[in-house]
């Protein structure tokens, strides 16, 4: 919805003020659709051609996301950390052997049931189960979890911020395509050379067009898209980040609530459960889980 909007105010501010100043659009909208083919044209070719297909889409799903927003909300990460709650509470009071039933089949878990946005996101609950396997398997190092558990985030977060780094590398490289089509027009001018003066001026403000809509799809459009996303996956990360702190809390010997707060304390500022409200929720979990 903001990029939307944003995308609006751009468009408004600056063609409207072109207008205001007495510019006319006659020159622009002639030149506008042979610029945009060879510059936009020429950007997603050479798009395609320096990234893999899961990247390319990849790009679109990362479009759809930045008009949707982060996928996790606020109550989400209070979910989480009820959640967690419960995995934690569970293995500290009944053993490792009461959870494995709940990370073997997490669809029919009562635990995970009773998050059913969290259940959705395979990569969450897969991430959280394998850990939690690992830990059934005495692998109860605080420190080694810790790595492990860092190193893979580290690679999921790569992955997921090719498809924004390509983005940012097309926003890079519009303006210089965006030469090379005003080159073009100044070449199809010099071919013109003994047109009258209007008209050789009407083709050169044609070619300065192209060098006009390089930096306009640049720094006004594809930009603020790419940085857009890199914002939502880095927050998103957050979530990911999250059940690292509270298992590896749980490892070091705390007990579940305070591996929770210690979580808490980390979730983004604008998502941050109360202490009292995440009291709540925990008192309000099923008590015969």
């Amino acid at each position: 919805m903001f990029l939307i909007i944003g995308l609006i105010v751009v468009l408004v501010m600056v063609f409207g003020g072109f207008a205001l100043s007495g510019g006319s659009f006659g020159i622009i909208l002639k030149a506008l659709p042979f610029e945009l083919m060879i510059i936009f044209g020429g950007a997603i070719g050479a798009y395609i051609s320096a990234n893999s297909t899961g990247v390319i889409s990849g790009s679109l799903k990362g479009i759809g996301k930045v008009m949707k927003g982060p996928h996790w909300k606020a109550e989400d990460y209070r979910d989480l950390l009820c959640l967690l709650f419960l995995l934690c509470k569970t293995m500290r009071t009944k053993g490792v052997v009461a959870i494995e039933a709940h990370i073997e089949n997490p669809e029919e878990s009562k635990i995970f049931q009773n998050f059913p946005r969290i259940v959705e996101d395979h990569h969450v609950v897969e991430f959280i189960c394998d850990y939690i396997r690992m830990l059934t398997m005495n692998f109860d190092d605080p420190m080694q979890m810790e790595d492990a558990m860092t190193a893979d985030l580290e690679k999921h977060h790569a992955e997921l911020h090719e498809p924004q780094h390509a983005l940012q590398t097309m926003a890079d490289g519009l303006p210089a395509i965006g030469i090379v089509a005003a080159v073009l027009g100044i070449v199809k001018t010099m071919g013109a050379i003994a047109e009258p003066v209007e008209v050789l001026g009407g083709m050169v403000g044609g070619a300065l067009v192209g060098t006009f809509l390089g930096i306009f799809l640049s720094y006004l459009m594809v930009a603020p898209i790419a940085g857009r996303l890199g914002q939502i996956l880095n927050e998103e990360g957050q979530f990911m980040n999250l059940i690292k702190i509270v298992l590896v809390s749980h490892l070091q010997g705390n007990p579940p609530q305070i591996s929770v707060e210690i979580g808490r304390r980390n979730v983004p500022s604008q998502h941050m459960p109360g202490f009292i409200e995440l009291e709540e929720a925990i008192a309000e979990l099923p008590p015969d889980i």
